[in-house]
Parts: structure tokens; sequence; C-alpha cells
């Protein structure tokens, strides 16, 4: 969440910011967070004020009883003074639940580097590769899929409705050895610890990565266990130093973790719901780092590169694109997407978000490290990409790579996964 102490210190600073979303209803809630800051503020001051004058009460009462004179006018005061108090910490209570409610509400401040602007408006970084031109065979993957009896969308769809594409045989086979061959690459060549996390977690866990509660109609929930299916490794990854205080020594950290993720948001009226394009269950290889906030500009670019490393091995064309103010995610401080180019459905398609987070999901888990020069806990910063997703990754590579006789070559980084050079038609 956002630093109601920035806010009110800097209130000018944090609308400005906060105003190239684009979100109009962020001033309303702002103005909330204001006005319930100022009287929980003022709450605490008379507390402070009742409690003064408890304690030199309890002297006096004290140095009465001593001498012998009576304190029953004091003892009275005393019990009116302890009923204001416990009146004005029910009042202070109600007050700090609704300002965290209304802090929760808030997307995080955008980056300064990050550019004004909607969706769409973005700005090319860089590029690796470059798209092969056009040939006679090209075609979309489900069609490729389908002709290679590796993807069964139908089937899919009879088990658990739209959105939930079976993989066989060899395409099952090429999206583990994808699986396998990110993790070896993160762990032996860029460093990162391997986690095996739950696929699923609780609702404090949601709440700490910025999922909850502004996306719960997103998430798919269990009952009567309130536990969500993880809509990203982010979410139990990240959460896994919530509500503790890190040494600095240990940072900067990172985690990579394989997990299915699971969203029910499937694209608006329709759009980009064809084939893998936009499925509601999918496998994808995360990658998590927490570091110091000085750190924090350096990280995200060391982020960004290892998930573009994935690509350069698969050899696919891919660009790196800043997103502009008015399509980052809630939680986002500053975003760039990786997208790979996909001939079959001629248009880039993003397989990758690296992200920083600033210190806005660490103060909602309260993950923090000891400052080794003040000794005092400080919020990390925390960042977050794929490494990369899956099914629009093996979109790229079906249709890529796919040859003039039908059949599809593999990767040669994946062919000691697979244990196979091509997808042929059977």
């Amino acid at each position: 969440m956002i630093d109601v102490r920035r806010l009110r210190l800097e209130p000018e600073v944090v609308r400005a910011r906060l105003a190239v979303r684009g979100d109009a209803e962020v001033d309303v809630l702002l103005d909330r967070v204001q006005a319930l800051d100022e009287r929980r503020r003022a709450i605490l001051g008379e507390v402070e004020v009742l409690k003064q004058r408890r304690n030199e009460s309890s002297r006096e009462i004290g140095d009465r009883k001593r001498s012998g004179r009576a304190a029953d006018d004091l003892l009275a005061e005393m019990k009116a003074v302890a009923e204001q108090v416990r009146e004005l910490d029910a009042d202070l209570a109600s007050v700090e639940a609704e300002l965290e409610t209304s802090l929760l509400q808030i997307p995080n401040l955008p980056d300064e580097r990050v550019p004004p602007g909607a969706e769409g408006e973005f700005e090319v970084v860089r590029s690796g590769g470059e798209p092969r031109p056009a040939t006679p065979q090209d075609a979309p993957h489900w069609e490729i899929g389908e002709r290679l009896k590796v993807l069964d969308l139908e089937r899919g769809s009879k088990v658990a409705g739209s959105g939930f594409p079976v993989l066989f045989g060899p395409g099952a086979r090429l999206n583990r050895a994808m699986i396998q061959f990110m993790l070896d690459l993160h762990t032996e060549d860029h460093g990162y610890v391997e986690v095996a996390p739950p696929f699923v977690a609780n609702r404090e866990s949601l709440i700490g990565t910025g999922q909850l509660p502004k996306f719960e109609e997103d998430q798919y929930r269990t009952v009567p266990d309130d536990l969500f299916l993880v809509p990203t490794a982010e979410v139990p990854v990240t959460n896994l130093h919530r509500g503790e205080i890190l040494a600095s020594s240990e940072l900067p950290k990172a985690y990579v973790a394989y997990t299915p993720c699971f969203r029910r948001e499937a694209g608006a009226a329709g759009r980009d719901t064809r084939g893998l394009l936009r499925v509601h269950q999918f496998d994808k290889v995360e990658l998590v780092r927490y570091c110091r906030p000085e750190e924090s500009v350096e990280q995200l670019e060391v982020l960004t590169r290892h998930a573009e490393m994935v690509l350069e091995r698969l050899e696919l064309p891919y660009r790196r694109i800043l997103l502009p103010a008015g399509d980052l995610g809630f939680s986002n401080a500053i975003t760039y997407d990786l997208e790979v180019w996909s001939p079959g459905v001629d248009r880039w398609l993003e397989v990758s978000s690296c992200s920083s987070y600033t210190d806005y999901q660490a103060r909602r888990a309260n993950i923090r490290f000891r400052n080794e020069t003040s000794g005092k806990p400080e919020y990390v910063h925390t960042l977050n990409g794929s490494g990369v997703a899956l099914a629009r990754t093996l979109v790229a590579i079906l249709e890529n790579r796919l040859e003039s006789d039908g059949s599809v070559s593999v990767p040669d980084v994946l062919r000691p996964y697979t244990g196979f050079d091509r997808l042929s038609p059977p």
C-alpha cells in the first residue's frame, strides 16, 4: 500500500503521480484516507492527553493516601477518564480499520520513468531477433496443434469448460521440457533458489501482493476454507517472508518457482480467447526478487534480462516494451512486458511482465530488512516477472518453427529435455 505519511507530507506529489494512471476514483479514495488519517491522529492526541491526566491523578492519589487525605474526587475523575479512554480506543480501532480498507484500494504510485498514456501507447525499449517473413504455410497454432495431434481444445472444454486446453503426447512433453529448461537456466546460470510452493494461497497472501480485495472476482476460490488457486507463483513466493525482518546481508534475495496459474478473466467480449492466447489455466515459471530500495532500478534490469535470455535461448523473436501509466497493473510501479512474435495470428504476444513494486507489496505484507547503518527495520522492495509463461511461448514455437512439411522443429536448447527434434504429423 502507499505510505500514508508521504500522503500527509507531500499530498500534491502523491496525487500527481497517481493521476497519470487515469483512475477517476483515486482522488475520492485519497480524500477519504486523508480525512481518516487526520481523525486517527486527533484521537491519538486526545488519548495521550487523557492518559497523561490519568498518570498525574494516580500520583496525586498516592500522595493523598500516604498523607491520610481523602481522594474520592480523584478516584471518580479517574473512573470517568478510563471510560473516555475506552470509548476513544474503540473509535480508534474503527477508524484504523476503515483507513486500512481504504488504503488497500489505492494503487501503487507509478515510477517517474513511466510515461503517461493509455493501453497500447507503449515504448519499445529493445528487440531480440527478427520476425521471419510471412510464408504460405503460416497457420494459427490451434490449427497446427490439431494437425499434429498435440493440442485438443474441444476435449479440454468437455472436461472443464472453455479456457482449459489439453496437451497430448509430444506436446505435453514439450511443455514439460520448457518448464525444466527454465528452472535449470534460472537456478544454474542466474543464481535463483528454486521453490516448490503450494498451489493455493490464503486471503492474507493475496492481500499482500495486491490481488485482494480489488480483484477477488478474478480469482478461483475454494469453499469453505477460503483458499484461492494461485493466479501466479508471485503470490506464494512473495509471501514466504510475510511479517519477517530480513538481514541486510541476505539481500538481494532471488527465488524461482513453477506453478500452474488459474485466472477467471479471459479477455473482454471474446478478445484473444481463441486457442491458447488467453486461458484460465496455464503453466508459468516465475522469478521473484527482494532488494534494498537503492538497488531497485538495477534489480529490475537484472530480472528482465533473465527473462529475455529464455526467449533468446529458444530462438524466438521478441521485444521489450515499457508500459505507460494507464496500462500499469494495480500494484506495479513500473513494468516491462516481453512479447514474442506470432506469425500465425500476425501479432505480438505478451509472455512476461517484469515489474518493480517498490515498497508497495512489502507494506501490505510487512516484509522488512534491518538497515545496517541505522539498525532500524525498513521495507524491502519486491520485484517479479514471468521467466516465462508457457502457453503463449508454446504458441510462438508452434507458429515460428513450422516447416514446409507441416512439422515443427524443436529449439536446440530443448532437445536434451524432449528426446526428439521435431513434432511431426501422425
